[in-house]
């Protein structure tokens, strides 16, 4: 008989497929937590494993650390990684309860006084860092690590007080941008698509789509990346960076044409090892590597949503 507790056996994809060879590269490379991920998302594994991956990060203030966000190394407490645990319950069902109160009590501990989140604290200083992510003694509040934070609690109907104020700031972030980079639109669109007041919601997202295209923050001709000559070949952002999934108000922002193109350049974006390229700056070998398979499941995922075998 099987043991009581057991995970469930693994579904194995067809040889060969993409996702095939994407969980070689897992087992390989990835985290614990990763490996997790990869288990729960493709191959029929439970939530609980996640959880128990994920709480090697948590810390007796209520927030997270230990470079669960890989820019971020040491072993304190950062708004940043907040939002990557945030992400991960959100993936296995599991943002609410006593552990979500317990983060909302150190997001007020840490906020601004606008009610809102900076995105390093001073905590952060004599640990590495992403030279990105600069550490100062009065860090303003950014909706970079704000946006992501408030979008998720209200997807998942979470209501505390800490949620007033911050959602307050980032609609007047939003409604306000009028020069951005593609994180800091990723993080709006975070608060967007589960923002309470829909109608009002769409309406920044279509200012914010306008705003992409007139400042060039999408490549959409992947064939053609010198369009954009500001930014370095890996450093792009393609319409599935954006519209992650077909319900996104993100989707709106790009043809069907401009769409089927940048899915067909992330199909192709595998490499021979079964993993996808993290986009981001590499400041460190370790991030380096701790990326990828972040990479790699948000690679599958979104091809996934968008109805493209995967295997």
């Amino acid at each position: 008989m099987p043991e009581t507790g057991a995970s469930p056996l693994p579904q194995t994809p067809p040889a060969h497929s993409p996702l095939f060879r994407a969980e070689h590269f897992v087992w390989l490379t990835a985290r614990v937590l990763e490996q997790r991920l990869f288990a729960y998302h493709f191959l029929n594994g439970g939530p609980d494993p996640v959880e128990t991956a994920l709480d090697a990060y948590r810390n007796a203030d209520g927030g997270y650390g230990h470079a669960l966000e890989p820019d971020l190394r040491g072993p304190v407490s950062q708004p940043l990684h907040i939002a990557h645990a945030l992400r991960v319950l959100d993936a296995v069902g599991r943002c609410g309860g006593q552990r979500v109160e317990h983060v909302c009590r150190y997001l007020t501990s840490v906020s601004t006084p606008d009610g809102a989140l900076p995105a390093v604290t001073p905590a952060q200083r004599g640990y590495p860092t992403a030279p990105c992510l600069p550490v100062v003694d009065a860090p303003p509040s950014e909706l970079l690590s704000t946006g992501p934070v408030v979008g998720l609690l209200h997807r998942n109907e979470v209501w505390h007080a800490w949620l007033f104020r911050a959602t307050d700031f980032c609609w007047q972030a939003v409604e306000s941008l009028q020069v951005s980079h593609p994180h800091e639109i990723q993080a709006a669109l975070t608060f967007l698509d589960s923002a309470p007041d829909h109608s009002r919601a769409k309406a920044s997202a279509d200012r914010l789509g306008r705003l992409v295209r007139e400042q060039r923050l999408a490549a959409l001709d992947p064939s053609n990346l010198g369009a954009s000559p500001d930014r370095a070949p890996d450093l792009h952002h393609f319409p599935h960076d954006y519209a992650k999934t077909p319900n996104s108000l993100a989707r709106a922002w790009f043809t069907d044409t401009e769409m089927s193109r940048s899915l067909d350049f992330l199909a192709a974006e595998q490499q021979e090892d079964g993993g996808w390229p993290s986009h981001r700056r590499q400041w460190s070998p370790t991030t380096a590597l701790e990326t990828r398979p972040m990479a790699t499941i948000e690679a599958l995922q979104t091809l996934r949503a968008y109805g493209r075998e995967v295997g």
